[in-house]
């Protein structure tokens, strides 16, 4: 499969991340077809896809009619079979492997023999996904970050039988959809998770045992390091279950360094998972 072959992405999830990259796809001339369970988290999907656009209209970075454009070549699903015609797959579904796997053995069952299939998992192994299909090499990981239609970086995971040429074909989309691309081999945690959740973890430690409080650890870190978020606003942002879920596995897999902080472990069990429940770190309206 080349580039200029792929008419038609499928997207499996039509939640944040994968109403963000139904949308950006759309946006950038493919046709789209975003398949989630049911009817109603197919409409959640779209009514996302419509706020953002919305946000970036009044922000001039499309205009209504390229916004229009972009939705129009975007389907709604709940069918599995509607992903027949796929060029390229893009399963973002629960950070799940059981669940992941399920997806790409319906895939594979589905999907044309040069179809290339992507998950756009943060934490987990590449190579344990393909496992279930019969076209490992025509496997990958294209990891988006949130918010999709904003963040430009897509991280390119490499699995053990990932072609040289599905890597390609990986980038080139993400180039084509206007973003920026890093490779990373199939290690846990791949590059950005790596890093980012030790991180995360250490600032709700310094916060937790009083090192000072929340707003002064995330300006600590915004001034000293020059990131645009500090480590507790930034888990808010993610979803505080979304932390504890990558930093688990990330603890299963490389060990100690990696042990969840006790306070995001408490603040996930009183449900305040960050802005998407109106509670995290910081208070949401």
């Amino acid at each position: 499969m080349h580039l200029e072959k792929v008419d038609t992405v499928g997207v499996v999830g039509a939640g944040t991340m994968g109403n963000g990259i139904a949308q950006v796809a759309a946006t950038a001339g493919y046709n789209v077809v975003m398949r989630d369970m049911t009817d109603e988290l197919v409409a959640a999907g779209f009514e996302e896809i419509q706020s953002s656009f919305e946000t970036l209209v009044a922000r001039d970075t499309v205009t209504e009619q390229e916004a229009e454009a972009a939705t129009a070549r975007i389907t709604g699903t709940t069918e599995m079979d509607d992903l027949a015609d796929a060029d390229l797959v893009v399963e973002a579904v629960t950070e799940d492997m059981d669940i992941k796997q399920s997806v790409f053995e319906d895939l594979d069952a589905v999907c044309g023999p040069d179809t290339v299939l992507a998950s756009n998992t943060s934490t987990l192994s590449i190579t344990t996904i393909a496992s279930v299909t019969d076209r490992p090499e025509q496997v990958l990981g294209l990891h988006f970050m949130n918010p999709v239609p904003v963040m430009k970086g897509v991280e390119l995971v490499v699995g053990e039988k990932t072609s040289d040429e599905t890597v390609t074909l990986g980038r080139e989309f993400a180039h084509d959809i206007g973003k920026e691309t890093w490779e990373a081999d199939d290690k846990p945690g791949f590059v950005v998770n790596r890093v980012l959740m030790p991180w995360i973890n250490e600032g709700v430690r310094a916060y937790d045992e009083g090192v000072a409080d929340k707003a002064d650890i995330d300006r600590g870190l915004t001034l000293g390091t020059n990131v645009p978020m500090g480590p507790l606003e930034l888990a808010d942002h993610i979803g505080l279950d979304v932390v504890l879920d990558a930093s688990e596995t990330l603890y299963e897999e490389l060990g100690d360094r990696y042990k969840p902080a006790y306070l995001l472990k408490r603040k996930v069990a009183a449900g305040d998972l960050g802005k998407k429940s109106g509670q995290g770190f910081y208070d949401y309206d």
